[in-house]
């Protein structure tokens, strides 16, 4: 008989599972908002809405040799947790109190998006060489749990 998993350990799988519609050549990268135990939103990376993938023409990153969490700048992509957060407001879901899942560690333009949003707790699985995160999430009060899976 397998083991039950924790709700976090649940919720980090679902959000692995949406990584899988992501379209950056790089990472696949999922996250879902969640409070009282009810997904409120989820998001993969990809390109913004109307414009075509890195799938399709390639990753510009790449191209330059640009090292995995610098120069947020020159991607294509809408971050996992950015279309997350856009999706629950486009669709009037309030996310403040609620927790985020996240295949991989936000970067810090997604870590002041997750601080504004009143987001109070952070569950990611995947290290990220951006560990400027780490400290604002500290500085502001959000809790952070790195959850590797097995």
């Amino acid at each position: 008989m397998t083991e039950r998993p924790s709700l976090d350990e649940y919720f980090l799988e679902i959000a692995f599972v949406v990584a899988k519609r992501a379209t950056c050549l790089r990472n696949n990268v999922g996250a879902v908002i969640v409070r009282d135990k009810r997904i409120l939103s989820t998001g993969y990376n990809g390109a913004p809405r109307g414009l075509e993938h890195c799938l399709d023409i390639g990753c510009i990153r790449e191209l330059e040799k640009i090292p995995s969490g610098t120069r947020h700048e020159k991607c294509r992509a809408v971050h996992a947790e950015q279309n997350a957060i856009i999706q629950a407001a486009i669709h009037g879901v309030s996310i403040s109190g609620a927790t985020i899942y996240c295949t991989h560690q936000p970067c810090i333009l997604c870590a002041k998006m997750i601080i504004n949003s009143n987001i109070k707790k952070v569950v990611y699985s995947t290290p990220y060489p951006d560990t400027d995160s780490l400290e604002f999430f500290r500085s502001a009060g959000v809790e952070v749990e790195c959850l590797p899976l097995k």
